[in-house]
């Protein structure tokens, strides 16, 4: 999902293309859930003949100044975006360079498209995008100073490249919250504009385990810490968030596209992933080691994991073994002649196998789809969008362990693992 970097970026278009421009035409789609305590009717209304002075941002939210309340304030949720017309390249993802002169041409007005302001100068266009519709678009009615001091900004902490971060007040926050250092950055009300690919890249360069307690670093690494959060933030804006431009020995390079060997660092250094704070995190294990309490003990997973999955495997096993004596147990009582021991272990054994590897298969897909998903959902809809995924998981799991007989708490904490 767009995090600082790519909130410094659509910020930076509007700034080019918008800015000192009157908007001579609004046109908006209904939408209840991405619309935010106002409608579309009201927002046209509202901004149509206004003039943009500028745009700012404060982590993952930014708004447009105009020439009078209300003002527009947006966050992007997991696929929001602003499209231009005349810069396709001002998408996040692009691998244009800004002075290419060959642009490609843009579908217009986009799809899932919430609204689009038509500005005076013809062929100038910017339309808000989400497909999910986990963005939001509210209308501030207050002074343009006064913006950062109202809901939802309020509750925000501050930007660490707008505002910039006090190192004193940032290590007396650590010593303060027992949390994993992962889920602390994430924290909005700590820190405005961290997500998850750049709180994983901090701790990559602060060397840090994402699941260490904050309160438990050092005085060395909480200073590191500090110092790697103001690098990568700094230097993900100051290049608008160009993923093509970041440096060579960015842990974003190579986190992506996880396959069936995993993903590495050119020097052969397995990137692992583990659930932080409900988020999948990344991380280099043989850099970033535990100096203190974390949330879930390494060992647990690392250099005891072959001998557990032995363990599990007999126990498995014997679970399978013992309901299907008591199956043939009952179709003896009934006339129908009990399977030999041989058969009766051997296939739903076997059956049982290849329904887990399966099953750890999708349950990687889906971790590798969801990794840049956004951690705060704000709405019912966005509530109950998750617990209808975690529902669907839940059901695949219980149908897997039904045609086994696997106890189902056994084989979802093996999955998680």
């Amino acid at each position: 999902m767009p995090e600082i970097s790519e909130i410094t970026r659509v910020v930076h278009y509007i700034n080019r293309y918008l800015a000192g421009k009157v908007i001579k035409n609004v046109v908006a789609n209904e939408d209840a859930i991405v619309f935010k305590d106002t409608t579309s009717s009201a927002f046209v209304k509202a901004m149509l003949g206004k003039k943009v002075v500028e745009a700012k941002q404060q982590g993952k939210y930014f708004w447009i100044e105009m020439d009078s309340p209300p003002h527009p304030v947006m966050h992007f949720g997991m696929t929001g975006w602003i499209t231009f017309s005349k810069a396709p390249e001002a998408h996040y993802r692009a691998d244009m360079a800004e002075e290419d002169d060959d642009k490609e041409e843009i579908e217009w007005p986009p799809r899932f498209m919430k609204f689009v302001f038509e500005m005076e100068d013809e062929g100038n266009n910017a339309a808000f995008t989400d497909a999910r519709r986990l963005g939001r678009v509210r209308l501030i009615d207050v002074p343009a100073e006064q913006i950062r001091k109202v809901s939802p900004l309020k509750e925000n902490g501050p930007d660490p490249v707008v505002d910039g971060l006090d190192e004193d007040w940032f290590k007396g926050v650590l010593n303060q919250r027992k949390k994993p250092v992962k889920a602390l950055l994430l924290d909005q009300g700590f820190i405005s504009g961290v997500g998850n690919w750049v709180g994983d890249e901090i701790l990559y360069h602060a060397r840090i385990h994402p699941e260490q307690y904050s309160n438990t670093l050092s005085k060395a690494q909480q200073k590191q810490l500090y110092e790697s959060t103001m690098y990568v933030c700094k230097t993900a804006c100051e290049l608008l968030g160009d993923s093509s431009k970041f440096p060579e020995d960015w842990l974003f390079k190579y986190r992506w596209g996880k396959g069936k060997k995993g993903n590495a660092l050119p020097n052969g250094e397995k990137i692992d992933f583990v659930k932080v704070g409900g988020r999948t995190s990344a991380y280099v294990k043989t850099r970033q080691k535990a100096t203190g309490g974390t949330a879930v003990k390494e060992e647990a997973r690392g250099s005891d994991e072959d001998s557990g999955e032995v363990k599990k495997s007999a126990k498995k096993r014997k679970a399978i073994k013992t309901e299907e004596d008591e199956t043939s147990v009952k179709k003896g009582k009934r006339g129908i002649k009990p399977k030999t021991e041989d058969e009766e272990v051997k296939t739903p054994a076997k059956r049982g196998r290849k329904k887990a590897a399966k099953v750890e298969e999708s349950q990687s897909e889906e971790e590798e789809e969801n990794r840049e998903e956004e951690e705060e959902e704000e709405s019912e809809v966005e509530v109950k969008i998750s617990r209808k995924g975690k529902s669907r998981v839940k059901e695949e799991k219980a149908v897997v362990d039904g045609s086994t007989g696997t106890p189902a708490g056994r084989r979802s904490s093996r999955l998680k693992k």
